[in-house]
C-alpha cells in the first residue's frame, strides 16, 4: 500500500512549473520507447491512469502503474487516492492483454469477476459499509450479495417485523401476526400493471377475460371431447 505516500504533502520540485504541473517519464513495459508526459503534481491515480492511458491509446482497465517500486491503486476503503509527483519522476506502465476471443481461462481475474462488487452508483456511505464488512470482518461475498441487494426500506421493514413479532407473541397474536405477515408479502409483490396488461386472474379483467393458454372447466371439456383426457 503506498496510501502514505500518496497522501502526504510535500514541496514542489525546484523542475516543476508554477501552474502546478511536472513533467514525468512512463515507461511501457516491452519493446516500447519511454514517453515523457506533463500532468498535476498532486493528481488521482484514477486521473494519472486515464490521462497515460488516452496518450497511449491503452484501455485504461487494462493499465497497472508502478512509482518508486509500489502499485499504484485507485482507491482504498471506497477512497480515491492520490500521488504527490515531482518532476523527471519514472514511472512503470504495464499493460494486462485482453483475453483472446474463445479462449476460457481460470485464473485470479475471473474469481474477481465472480465476487460482488458495488456498481459505481453506490453511494460514500454504502462504498465505506461495504470495504469495513469485506476487508475488516471478512465477511463472504455470498452474505454481502444478500446484505447490498436489500434497499433500505425493506431493511426498515424486517427490523420492524422483529420488533413486533415478541409484541404479538406476548399478546397472543402469533398466528394472526403470521398469517397477516404473508398476506402482506403476497400484495407487496403483486407488482403493478401497466394499462392495457391482462392480470392473471380472469376475474379482475374487464369481461372476466382470461390469459391465452388458461387451462380451466371449458378447456378441459374441450380435451375430453377430444380424446386428449
Amino acid at each position: 500500500r503506498v496510501r502514505s505516500e500518496m497522501n502526504s504533502i510535500e514541496e514542489m520540485s525546484p523542475g516543476s512549473t508554477n501552474d502546478g504541473t511536472v513533467e514525468i517519464t512512463h515507461k511501457t513495459i516491452g519493446p516500447s520507447r519511454p514517453s515523457r508526459i506533463r500532468v498535476a503534481s498532486h493528481i488521482k491515480v484514477r486521473d494519472l491512469r486515464n490521462a497515460i492511458a488516452e496518450k497511449g491509446r491503452f484501455p485504461a482497465a487494462n493499465l497497472r502503474m508502478i512509482l518508486r517500486g509500489k502499485t499504484l491503486q485507485d482507491e482504498e476503503d471506497g477512497d480515491d487516492l492520490y500521488v504527490k509527483l515531482k518532476d523527471e519522476d519514472s514511472l512503470i506502465v504495464a499493460v494486462i492483454p485482453k483475453r483472446p476471443v474463445g479462449v476460457e481461462t481460470y485464473d485470479d481475474d475471473d474469481d474477481d469477476e465472480l465476487k460482488f462488487q458495488l456498481p459505481p452508483s453506490a453511494s460514500r456511505w454504502k462504498r465505506k459499509l461495504y470495504y469495513f464488512l469485506r476487508n475488516k470482518l471478512k465477511l463472504p461475498d455470498i452474505i454481502l450479495m444478500g446484505l447490498f441487494s436489500v434497499s433500505l426500506k425493506m431493511w426498515a421493514i424486517i427490523t420492524l417485523w422483529f420488533i413486533l413479532a415478541p409484541i404479538a407473541h406476548r399478546w397472543e397474536l402469533g398466528p394472526i401476526f403470521l398469517l397477516g405477515t404473508g398476506f402482506a408479502i403476497i400484495l407487496l409483490n403483486l407488482g403493478k400493471r401497466q394499462p392495457g396488461d391482462v392480470s392473471a386472474y380472469s376475474i379482475f379483467n374487464e369481461g372476466f377475460r382470461e390469459l391465452p393458454g388458461t387451462y380451466n372447466a371449458e378447456r378441459i371439456d374441450r380435451d375430453i371431447r377430444a380424446g386428449q383426457i
